[in-house]
Parts: C-alpha cells; sequence; structure tokens
C-alpha cells in the first residue's frame, strides 16, 4: 500500500493505532528511519498504541496495553509525539467481532470516529489519516467527515485483501486542521 500512496517517508512522526502484533509498525520504523541507522536520511518516530501486548520493536515505542480512546492515553501520546504531534495517523484497529455484521461494523466506524476526533490535538496539518473499516451503512458518515477535514480522500483495497472481504481503507490526505482546536 505505501509503494503505491507514498504514505511513509523518511523523519515522518507515525501514530499506529491497533498496532498489535506489530507489522505495520515494522513497516513505519523501516520506511521513517525511526532506528536511526540510516545516517543519510531524517530519524522518523513510531508509536503503536494498542489493547493487546507487542512486542519491543527497535525504532519504535509501544503503548500496551492501552485504549486509544481513552483520555488518559491520548495525554500519553501527546508526550511521547515528538513535538507533540503526528504527521501520519494509521489505524488498523477493529473491535471484537460479535458476528452480527451490522453491529461490528458500526462498532469499527465509531472507532474510525473517535480516532479522528482526536486528530486537532495529534495530528499535524498536512498530514495523513488512514483507517481500515469494514464497508456498510456508516462509511458515508465516516467518509463525509474525512472529507470535512482532509483535502483529498480515497477509498483503497489492498491487494492483500480477499476480493470478498468487505475490508478496505479511507486514505485521507493534506489534513486542513481545525480552527480553534485548543490543545489539552
Amino acid at each position: 500500500m505505501n509503494e503505491k500512496h507514498q504514505i511513509l517517508r523518511p523523519g515522518l512522526r507515525v501514530l499506529d493505532c491497533g498496532a498489535a502484533p506489530g507489522a505495520w509498525s515494522q513497516v513505519a520504523v523501516r520506511k521513517v528511519k525511526a532506528a536511526g541507522t540510516d545516517l543519510s536520511s531524517p530519524v522518523g518516530f513510531v508509536l503503536g498504541v494498542d489493547l493487546l501486548h507487542i512486542f519491543p520493536l527497535e525504532g519504535a515505542t509501544f503503548l500496551c496495553p492501552a485504549d486509544v480512546t481513552d483520555p488518559r492515553t491520548s495525554q500519553r501520546i501527546l508526550e511521547l509525539l515528538p513535538g507533540g504531534r503526528a504527521d501520519v495517523i494509521l489505524s488498523n484497529m477493529a473491535p471484537n467481532a460479535t458476528g452480527v455484521r451490522d453491529l461490528d461494523h458500526d462498532r469499527l466506524i465509531s472507532l474510525c470516529l473517535s480516532l479522528l476526533g482526536m486528530t486537532p490535538d495529534i495530528l499535524h496539518p498536512g498530514g495523513t489519516f488512514l483507517c481500515k473499516t469494514w464497508a456498510g451503512s456508516q462509511s458515508r458518515q465516516l467518509q463525509r467527515r474525512l472529507t470535512e477535514e482532509f483535502q483529498s480522500v480515497r477509498i483503497i483495497k489492498p491487494e492483500a485483501s480477499r476480493k470478498e472481504s468487505s475490508e478496505v481503507y479511507f486514505l485521507a490526505t493534506q489534513y486542513r486542521g481545525r480552527k480553534g482546536a485548543v490543545r489539552q
């Protein structure tokens, strides 16, 4: 996905929500050069957050177990991010599935909207927001909110995703920043 959409580049600060088991964080560390081993590139930063345990990874900082929707976790994110801001928010969060498609969809959209509500405090203007969702009735509400806050919003389906899967990602770029956002 990164090769096609150029989401991650050296020197960026990345917040990876729903980071367990750590695969996206591994890619992010490599792409933003967060391990600091390439002296010819700017050094980025990767912060992963998840309710589940994540094994340590050189170049990444993890908050786990931690609920990204908890205000205490939000405060800790702000403290850990260099400059208190991220350039990219990645969300691979998903609720525990109940097996009731509409309920699971609504719960995932709610998680995405909660994270989107945090962007004024966390995401740097011009930043990128990528979130996983399952296609369904509330997808338009999320897309509408993203369109209000970002210059460009696209729906992408990764090649690795099965054709029959309803999994899609919203890729929102060029965050406008919200006027009057108050930092806590």
